[in-house]
C-alpha cells in the first residue's frame, strides 16, 4: 500500500512537537559535564519561556530546507532547538517593561510576569548561551567545520549586526521615525535575520555547496520580509485573542511600519510578490521543495 506524503501542516506539527520534546529533555534539572547545578527557579523560568507552545516556524525551516538537500535530521533537529533558544531569548527580553512591555506571551502570563524581571533577564541570558552550547556539543551529529559554520552564522545572525540591533534601532524608531529604507533594514535584521539564518543553517548541516547555501540564504531573506510584513498587518487588524499577545501596538507608539507608509491594499500585493520570489528561488529543486513554497504561503497569509 502506497504511503502518503504527509501534508505542509502535519509536517510542521511533527516537527514542533519533535523540537518542543527535545528541548524538554535538554532544559531537564540533570546537569551535564562542567555545570555545577541548575538552579530550579531560572531553570523555570527559561522552560517557561520555550516550553509554552508557538508553530516552532524557525527550527522547521531549519529542518525542511536540511531535508531538501538530504542533510542529517537529527543533527537538524538538534540545531533547530538551539535557534528556538535563541529566538525564544530574544521574546523573554522583548516582553520586559524596559523594551515592549507586554504581559501576555502565546496567550500565557509572560515570564517576567510569572517570575520576576531579574529571573527573567537572567533566563533570557541563560537560553542565548545555551543555543551554543547545543550547536557544539558532542551529542549533535556534525563535523567540527560545521559546528564552526553554524556558531559564526548564528552569532552573526542574532548580535548586534543582526537581531539585537534591529531591537534597538526599533526602540530608537519609537522617538524618531525611520524612513522607507530604514524601516526595511530594521526589520531585516529585528525579524528577518533569524529566518534566514534557519534557512542557511539547513545547508550547513547538509554539507551543501556555496551555491545552495547562498540559494536558501536568499530564500530565507524573502520570506523573512514576508514575515514581518504579516506581522505589522496582523497588529493592525487582528485581535489580541486571536494573536496571544497586545496587538495595535506599533500605531499606539507611533512606529513606522511599510503597512502605515503605504497601506493594507499595497501590504497585501507586496507579500504575493514576496511570496513568487521565494517560490522562484525554489524552482531548481523542483517537487522536493513543495513544503518549502507552501511554508512560504504560510507565513505571508498567518493569521496569528
Amino acid at each position: 500500500m502506497r504511503q502518503e506524503t504527509p501534508t505542509f501542516e502535519t509536517r510542521l506539527k511533527r516537527n514542533a512537537l519533535a523540537i518542543e520534546t527535545l528541548l524538554g529533555r535538554l532544559l531537564g534539572l540533570s546537569t551535564e559535564p562542567d555545570e555545577i547545578v541548575r538552579p530550579e527557579n531560572l531553570l523555570g523560568a527559561m522552560r517557561h519561556g520555550v516550553l509554552n507552545g508557538g508553530k516552532r516556524l524557525r527550527p522547521f525551516l531549519v529542518i525542511e530546507c536540511a531535508d531538501l538537500l538530504g542533510g542529517s535530521v537529527d543533527a537538524a533537529l538538534r540545531v533547530g532547538a538551539a535557534l528556538e533558544c535563541v529566538h525564544c531569548y530574544s521574546l523573554v527580553h522583548d516582553d520586559l517593561p524596559a523594551m515592549d512591555d507586554d504581559d501576555i506571551r502565546r496567550g500565557q502570563p509572560t515570564v517576567h510576569k510569572a517570575f520576576d524581571e531579574a529571573t527573567a533577564i537572567l533566563a533570557g541570558d541563560s537560553l542565548l548561551t545555551f543555543a551554543f552550547d547545543i550547536v557544539a556539543s558532542p551529542e549533535t551529529p556534525l563535523a567540527d567545520v560545521q559546528k564552526t559554520a553554524l556558531v559564526l552564522a548564528l552569532s552573526r545572525a542574532a548580535g548586534h549586526g543582526g537581531m539585537a540591533g534591529g531591537q534597538a534601532l526599533d526602540l530608537a524608531a519609537e522617538k524618531s521615525a525611520p524612513d522607507e529604507a530604514g524601516i526595511v533594514t530594521l526589520q531585516a535584521m529585528k525579524t528577518g535575520a533569524l529566518l534566514r539564518f534557519a534557512c542557511e543553517a539547513g545547508a550547513i548541516v547538509a554539507g551543501a555547496d556555496a551555491t545552495d547555501r547562498q540559494r536558501l540564504r536568499s530564500f530565507g531573506e524573502k520570506i523573512g520580509l514576508a514575515f514581518q510584513l504579516a506581522d505589522d498587518l496582523l497588529d493592525l487588524t487582528a485581535d489580541a485573542e486571536t494573536m496571544g499577545k497586545a496587538t495595535g501596538k506599533d500605531a499606539a507608539r507611533g512606529k513606522g511600519t511599510l503597512v502605515a507608509l503605504h497601506g493594507q491594499a499595497w501590504a497585501e500585493a507586496r507579500l504575493e510578490q514576496l511570496v513568487a520570489e521565494a517560490e522562484t528561488l525554489l524552482e531548481p529543486y523542483g517537487a522536493r521543495s513543495s513544503i518549502l513554497a507552501e511554508t512560504a504561503r504560510f507565513i505571508a497569509n498567518r493569521r496569528n
